[in-house]
Parts: C-alpha cells; sequence; structure tokens
C-alpha cells in the first residue's frame, strides 16, 4: 500500500485524485490532505480519508476548520504548515495538485525530504526547472508528470533513449475560441471562456486553455522533464483530446498515446506508476470515433503560446515574470476587473519591465514573483 499525500485536495486535480483512491482502496493510504480555505469540502474529504494530518493554508479558513474534531487526525493552519506537509514523514509520493507560484515551495520541501513528485502543479517547473530538476537528481526523486500531455510524453517514452527524440507533439484542443480572431474575442464573457468544450477543469486553468497560456506553460514544462531543446516541441492543435500527446523518434516513427479525456487516467498512472491497474476510464470505442484531426495554432490571434515560448528561451527570472503576470491577470479578469485580451497586454508589459536573472535562487524567484504581481496591478490601475 502506497502512502501518498495530496496538497490541493480540494481543487479539480485534487478531488479526482480521491476518485482514483476510492477505486483503488487497497492501494493507497491517504497520508495527507491540505487545501486553501475550501472548509466545507475539506472536512467531508477528512472525515472520508481519515488522514494522519490535514492542513488548510489559509489561517481563517483553518480556525474554522480547527473548531471541528476527526479523531486520529492532526490538524494545523497556515502557509508554512502546508509547505511543511510535503514533508510529512512516512509519506512515499506527493501529489501537488494546487494551482500557481504557491506549488512552488511545498515541492522543494518534499524534494528535500526524498518524496517523488506527482506533479500535476506546471508552475514549479515553469518558474524554477533548472533548480527543481538539479534538485530532484541530487535527492534520487522521481518527478512523474499528472499533466495529460506529459503523462502522454511519458508513457510514449517508456523503454524508448531520450537521445532519440527528434520532436515532443505537443496537443491543444483549441479551447473555447479556437479559429476565433483577436476582433471575435474583444467582449467575451467569463461564462464563455469557462466554456472548454472537451475538459472538465478548474477556472483558471480554463482560462489559460482559452488563451493557449496553459499550453505555454507546458511547452517550458517539457523543456525540463525531458531535457529537450525547445525548437524539438511542437504545438499541434487536436479538438478532439484524444490524443494526448506525441513523440516523433530519429527513425521517422511516431508514437501516440489515446484515450478518452479525463484527469484520473494520469492521475492513476503517475501513482502507481510502474505498473498499470484498471481504471474507471471510459475505453474508447474507434468505431464511434468519425475522425481526429490536426491543426497548427493560430499564435497571432491566442498570444500566450508566443509569450511562453519568447519567456523559455530567454530563461533566467523571465518565465517566472511571465507565469506571475498571467497568475494577477486571470483572477482579475474572474473578477470582472478587466476584459479577455487584457490578460495578454499585462503579460506583455510585465514580462520585459525588469531585466532578466540568469541562474536564479529560489530567493531571487521569490522577489522576482512579488514584483511581477505587482506590476501587473500597477498595469491594470493605468492601463484597464
Amino acid at each position: 500500500m502506497k502512502k501518498i499525500a495530496i496538497l490541493g485536495s480540494t481543487g479539480s486535480i485534487g478531488t479526482q485524485a480521491l476518485d482514483v483512491v476510492r477505486h483503488l482502496p487497497e492501494e493507497f493510504s491517504v497520508e495527507v490532505l491540505a487545501a486553501n480555505s475550501n472548509v466545507e469540502l475539506f472536512a467531508k474529504q477528512v472525515e472520508e480519508f481519515r488522514p494522519k494530518l490535514a492542513v488548510l493554508a489559509d489561517e481563517a479558513a483553518y480556525k474554522k476548520f480547527s473548531a471541528l474534531k476527526f479523531q486520529g487526525v492532526e490538524v494545523a493552519g497556515g502557509r508554512q504548515a502546508f509547505i511543511d506537509a510535503a514533508g510529512f514523514d512516512g509519506v512515499e509520493i506527493v501529489l501537488t495538485s494546487m494551482s500557481g507560484f504557491a506549488g512552488l515551495e511545498p515541492t522543494i520541501k518534499a524534494i528535500n525530504s526524498g518524496k517523488d513528485i506527482a506533479l500535476a502543479n506546471k508552475e514549479t517547473l515553469v518558474v524554477a526547472g533548472e533548480l527543481i530538476t538539479k534538485l530532484a537528481k541530487a535527492r534520487g526523486v522521481k518527478i512523474l508528470p499528472v499533466d495529460s500531455e506529459h503523462g502522454a510524453f511519458f508513457q510514449c517514452l517508456q523503454g524508448e533513449d531520450s537521445r532519440t527524440i527528434k520532436k515532443l507533439l505537443l496537443t491543444a484542443s483549441g479551447g473555447p475560441f479556437r479559429g476565433k480572431k483577436l476582433d471575435d474575442l474583444r467582449n467575451v464573457t467569463v461564462k464563455e471562456v469557462l466554456a472548454h468544450p472537451t475538459w472538465n477543469m478548474g477556472k483558471k486553468i480554463t482560462v489559460d486553455s482559452a488563451t493557449l497560456v496553459n499550453k505555454g506553460l507546458e511547452v517550458i514544462e517539457a523543456k525540463f522533464l525531458y531535457g529537450v531543446d525547445y525548437n524539438q516541441i511542437q504545438v499541434v492543435v487536436h479538438p478532439q483530446s484524444i490524443v494526448h500527446s506525441m513523440v516523433e523518434f530519429n527513425d521517422g516513427s511516431i508514437i501516440a498515446q489515446l484515450a478518452a479525456p479525463d484527469m484520473r487516467l494520469p492521475i492513476q498512472y503517475a501513482l502507481t506508476y510502474p505498473r498499470r491497474l484498471p481504471s474507471t476510464v471510459k475505453p474508447l470505442n474507434f468505431w464511434e470515433i468519425s475522425a481526429l484531426t490536426f491543426e497548427a495554432p493560430d499564435v497571432e490571434t491566442f498570444l500566450g503560446l508566443k509569450f511562453a515560448y519568447e519567456a523559455g528561451r530567454t530563461g533566467g527570472t523571465l518565465p517566472c515574470a511571465f507565469n506571475a503576470a498571467n497568475e494577477v491577470a486571470v483572477n482579475a479578469f474572474l473578477s470582472g476587473r478587466i476584459k479577455f485580451l487584457d490578460i495578454y497586454g499585462a503579460i506583455d508589459d510585465v514580462m520585459w519591465r525588469r531585466p532578466v536573472k540568469q541562474n536564479p535562487t529560489l530567493e531571487d524567484l521569490i522577489a522576482e514573483d512579488i514584483e511581477a504581481r505587482r506590476l501587473v496591478e500597477q498595469f491594470i490601475e493605468e492601463e484597464c
């Protein structure tokens, strides 16, 4: 029985991970559950799974939660407690399913504690790819990707020599606005943005899918997960979301991973690796699939992908600034403070406002994140 910790248990990935545990109760022992502020759902999860440790990062939420009593469960609250939960004794693998830059320090804590990482928090590798991969190698820790696309690459590369990779073909659904142009997007609503055609995800990642920022984050993530150059990563729009990604090898062969669009599959594979176990994912029926189509992304309309390649190729602190600008701008859009296309304006403005520092330390990245967020707020106040 594998002892696991789930950081971000009340989010989209966290709740689906617990579905996997329900399906395979003999395989997992949930030692730690940690979330931000959703007291009601978190209490239900703690009652059901009875972890040894339950943590809420938000102090006000923790105060409310701590009034509840769960026999045999240690409870803690606050940002530092959330970070420390990643290193809880006895845990073998930590699922990092929280959103954004907030996942960086808990992931570092888990790696330093010798825990394998089931990585759903892509921002960790985006903002600190070199730091994280070096640290994981030094500690002998495995980083197992949970993203459907990176889980696909990971499966396609089993038994293969990474030196034979010619190209990673990273698929994208195209989001809810595939085929639209900038003029079509000027007044789109939050409801329209969140109406993803194939995936059921959290609000932030759904907005990122609509801007193609999410695909850009995955491009940067792929560079560090698989040690390839950016010119070896090609984004391919595949609206059916059945081919989750493909690897082209130097002999011309292409290996693809196909499955129904269901995040429980890559979550389960990361948590059970190297074993494959039966899942609840609906099997594909090729008699019912009318077509699988592929096309180039429109990077002149969906600027998030273009910005990501620029940030990744420049490196240093620039991906951190890119990510921070996007996080703040997305939250501003979801709260009605800015329009959809202002997300691009905010990112473009902030990315190049400060000199790029190469080989940044954790302290450098934290400082860059703080400053980039301040600059986004300034942009919103002055321009939007």
